[in-house]
């Protein structure tokens, strides 16, 4: 493990850096793996097929709905697109299913305001069995998606060894800069390492990739976003102070609008990826989506606050024996964001307690407002007690502004 740190910390030393000044902010966008997979069978499903129609009709969603105004402007193609590779060693797309090629879709993308991400894998092939980046042809592999246009690199780890990772990860970061081509870039790295120190050197990685997966898929439960949320507290010591702006821990896609998650369980998902200051890369199919679910993922203030330029990741502060849990995230202009949490599964809970109980400074006041429904508690003193009902697997979220001090008595607040 030493050789192996010393040898990355001289390719760092000979200038192999990211220096594109990409994602100040978490990216957001939409990711065709947890809803599609690795469908390839057009003939059968040609609406839900990984192919040139399906990533043009989330484009067309994508601009059209709403969702790019909001920030959600990547487009990112993820495994099963590749058809091979030609007589010059060039990665080229299956020429059924993407019959224009990547370029066109890259160009489709960029006329509607849109960025458009690509997939490979830093091994002999990618998680899906289809041919992969190895050491050798990392280089050309760079210059092949700048050549596209692509605005985005994930780049997995199925099919290769910790050294050819070790290698491969920081390779691939340089030729991407040497591209000339802003090409943000997405680490699985960390994730086949097992995510932790002494084994993952994030320092590093803050300075090769832009973002990075950590721990495992999410699948389509509640049971797997509890998971990764877990183990994201589990670790807050490790990996709160590695997030910031243009290096990002990803706890993976958003599930909402798909199968596995109630509205309580969508909302919660929504506002704990937030407090995470997690990329926001949706997985659904945003030509079905409910209204409903719409107004989870687009809640303006919610994405502001994933998006403040701080970028500060959130931590959870307390946890009660009552299976009731709180986030607190630090924002710009001295706010904060909290998030009231209840595991529960039985019937909603009143949580009662004060700011000045979750550590916020005495003698202060603030606006607090309801991010779900838009209500605001004005005057709230750090010493006042309040209650705050959660649903089962639910939440409560304020975005709490400081105003100027006040001295007022003690009132019981009541949401």
């Amino acid at each position: 493990m030493l050789q192996q740190t010393v040898f990355l910390l001289a390719l760092v030393a000979q200038g192999l850096t990211l220096e594109n000044g990409l994602l100040r902010t978490p990216p957001m966008g939409w990711l065709a793996w947890e809803r599609f997979r690795c469908n390839i069978h057009c003939d059968e499903d040609p609406k839900n097929c990984i192919s040139e129609r399906l990533f043009m009709e989330m484009a067309d969603r994508l601009a059209q709905d709403g969702w790019r105004d909001l920030g959600y402007v990547y487009l990112n193609i993820d495994d099963c697109w590749i058809g091979g590779r030609d007589d010059k060693g060039r990665l080229v797309p299956d020429s059924k299913r993407f019959p224009r090629g990547i370029a066109f879709l890259a160009d489709y993308a960029h006329s509607l305001g849109l960025k458009l991400g690509i997939y490979e894998d830093m091994g002999n092939m990618t998680c899906m069995g289809f041919p992969g980046t190895t050491l050798d042809t990392v280089e050309l592999d760079a210059q092949t998606f700048a050549g596209w246009k692509v605005d985005m690199l994930k780049m997995d780890g199925c099919f290769s060894t910790s050294e050819e990772r070790a290698q491969g990860y920081p390779k691939m970061s340089a030729a991407l800069n040497a591209t000339g081509r802003p090409i943000a870039f997405s680490c699985s790295w960390p994730a086949y390492e097992g995510g932790l120190p002494p084994k993952v050197n994030y320092t590093l990685l803050a300075n090769i990739c832009n973002l990075w997966r950590n721990y495992d898929d999410i699948q389509d439960s509640w049971n797997s976003v509890l998971s990764i949320l877990d183990w994201f507290v589990k670790h807050q010591d490790i990996l709160q102070p590695l997030a910031g702006p243009g290096h990002w821990n990803d706890p993976d896609m958003l599930l909402i609008g798909n199968f596995g998650l109630s509205f309580e369980e969508s909302r919660s998902q929504m506002a704990l990826w937030t407090m995470l200051a997690a990329p926001l890369f949706m997985s659904t199919d945003l030509r079905t989506i409910t209204p409903q679910n719409m107004d989870i993922l687009q809640n303006p203030l919610m994405i502001k606050i994933n998006q403040d330029p701080l970028g500060i990741q959130g931590r959870r502060i307390y946890e009660d024996e009552y299976q009731i849990e709180v986030y607190k995230r630090p924002l710009t202009n001295e706010a904060s964001a909290l998030v009231f949490f209840s595991r529960r599964t039985d019937m909603p809970y009143h949580f009662h307690t004060s700011l000045a109980k979750l550590n916020f400074p005495r003698a202060k006041v603030y606006d607090a407002q309801n991010i779900f429904s838009g209500e605001i508690i004005s005057g709230l003193w750090s010493e006042n007690n309040f209650t705050v009902v959660i649903n089962p697997s639910g939440v409560v979220m304020w975005y709490l502004n400081p105003v100027k001090n006040m001295d007022i008595s003690e009132t019981m607040y009541q949401l």
